[in-house]
């Protein structure tokens, strides 16, 4: 099913370079053929198929990401439209994501390549920042689109429209556009719930309001939202999946819907997400 597989590694994760020797080495006796990033083929330390990392969702029939969650929504950004699906393998110390723990690894991959998984869809966020009616960046988050303020700012106005209806306008020190996959990252800590990551709805988290009633609210995936930003002369940014950031000016309008496609997560048969919320949110733990 799967014969050339893509590898991409965090360079500074702990002991990534042993992992990936181990990893290339396991793959080469399974006789696959491994394609590999430039930052992750420095540390293979052996001959292997090297490509630009942009180019290897082209090339390949399955992804493994060696990181955390931030390693992979930077995958995910590159995977694009394509249908490649992805093993996530945690180096990290959290990693919702990541769910695939080192001593799991092995196990989990004899079990793709075999032809045993389940594949989680995971939906998308397309995210279009326009400025005076001119669409400035369009992009598909993962987790989240974050309108936030810098730490010695006033409290900023966001108004917020759904499917071209008001909903309200916030007065907070900012805004959390989310996915079900989102919310157990920035939207938790802000104390919006977390929801199956299958689900197709879209959470609007506002960080700490003004209005103690203005709470987390979840809507139906196939409506728009609208926020438009009522303040000036003031520090705000829109920061896309934590990675990329925009600074934004009054009356910038950012629109928020269901991406047209997903990203197709490997997720392994015999552990369940409530065995990963468990262990990554310590329930039950005394």
């Amino acid at each position: 099913m799967f014969n050339r597989i893509g590898i991409i590694a965090k360079p500074r994760g702990e002991s990534a370079d042993k992992i990936v020797r181990d990893i290339c080495a396991w793959l080469i006796k399974r006789n696959k053929e491994i394609i590999l990033d430039h930052d992750t083929a420095k540390l293979a330390h052996q001959p292997v198929n090297v490509q630009f990392k942009a180019d290897i969702p082209s090339l390949v029939d399955l992804i493994i990401v060696l990181g955390g969650d931030g390693t992979l929504i930077s995958v995910a950004r590159l995977i694009g439209e394509s249908l490649i699906p992805v093993v996530a393998v945690n180096l990290g110390r959290l990693g919702f994501l990541t769910e695939v723990t080192i001593v799991e690894m092995y196990d989990v991959l004899d079990n793709v390549l075999e032809g045993h998984f389940d594949i989680s869809k995971r939906m998308l966020l397309e995210t279009s920042l326009y400025r005076k009616g001119e669409t400035i960046v369009t992009y598909n988050v993962l987790n989240d689109a974050v309108i936030n303020k810098s730490a010695l700012a006033r409290i900023i106005e966001l108004e917020t429209y759904v499917d071209n209806v008001f909903l309200t306008k916030y007065r907070a020190d900012g805004l959390i556009i989310s996915s079900p996959t989102g919310s157990t990252a920035y939207s938790l800590s802000a104390g919006g719930p977390i929801l199956f990551p299958t689900l197709e709805s879209i959470i609007l988290s506002p960080i700490c309001p003004h209005t103690l009633t203005h709470r987390p609210i979840v809507l139906p995936a196939s409506v728009s939202v609208e926020v438009i930003l009522n303040t000036s002369d003031l520090d705000v940014t829109l920061t896309l999946d934590g990675q990329t950031g925009f600074i934004l000016k009054e009356d910038d309008v950012i629109k928020i819907k269901k991406a047209k496609h997903y990203l197709h997560l490997i997720h392994a048969k015999e552990k369940d997400y409530f065995a990963v919320w468990r262990e990554k949110l310590n329930w039950g733990q005394k």
